[in-house]
């Protein structure tokens, strides 16, 4: 079967949406330069979307034209390596997804340990945060919530009282050991956001487990968030106004 054959049939096979690179069609080095000529005819032919240099997906059709990939898989490679766990979806990405905000955004905000500069991606904006905890399977969940807490300003297309009470919301619905695991996760947050966290969960009658929270702030030190007061009542306990 010729390579142009190969390519065709191998793509058949993926689904829709799925972003894959010539080593997903053929793990042959020598025929490398045959299989992206023809993935670069098959893009030019409308039958695949490039996505990136190297970078493909084949597009799913509706009624209101062709659908872009889940963000996850249009920065897959950036979140993995060699099938470890290297970064996660935060920040815009997942405010929508959290419940905060119906706003899409074309920004796709990565935390990871290691950062790198903003670039584009097809339609979107690449943009990275540091994250100084170990990133997990199992942490990413509490440090897209602190996340939040710690940008609760900043959360498009949402005022501070639905984002405040979404927050009490998600943490309500958290297992009593969850909140042991996001209080140690704050510990590498700024001062403000644990405040702000301590607060939540003093709200939520979890005071008796932000005793680890207190100890790290300072007594005398105050936290802007105007309006904060009317909303949650815990907040001048923590110098939060």
């Amino acid at each position: 079967m010729k390579v142009s054959g190969i390519v065709a049939t191998r793509i058949n096979r993926l689904p829709k949406g799925y972003v894959f690179t010539y080593v997903d069609v053929s793990d042959d080095v020598e025929m490398k330069e045959a299989v992206i000529k023809a993935l670069n005819r098959l893009a030019q032919s409308g039958k695949i979307t490039k996505l990136a240099k190297g970078k493909y997906y084949k597009p799913e059709s509706t009624v209101f034209g062709s659908l872009a990939p889940d963000k996850a898989q249009v920065v897959k490679d950036l979140l993995e390596d060699n099938g470890k766990i290297t970064g996660y979806l935060t920040g815009y990405s997942i405010y929508n997804q959290l419940g905060f905000s119906t706003q899409v955004s074309n920004t796709i905000e990565i935390g990871k340990n290691q950062v790198r500069p903003t670039f584009k991606r097809e339609r979107y904006t690449i943009t990275f945060v540091k994250q100084k905890n170990t990133i997990t399977k199992d942490n990413i969940p509490f440090l897209q919530i602190l996340d939040a807490v710690k940008n609760i300003k900043k959360i498009p297309d949402a005022t501070l009282e639905s984002s405040l009470r979404r927050l009490l919301a998600i943490l309500r619905d958290l297992a009593e050991a969850d909140y042991t695991k996001l209080i140690r996760l704050a510990m590498k947050y700024p001062p403000a956001t644990r405040a702000l966290l301590g607060a939540l969960l003093e709200d939520l009658d979890k005071g008796a487990l932000t005793t680890p929270i207190r100890k790290t702030l300072n007594p005398i030190t105050r936290y802007k968030l105007s309006g904060i007061g009317n909303l949650i009542s815990s907040a001048k306990n923590w110098n939060i106004g």
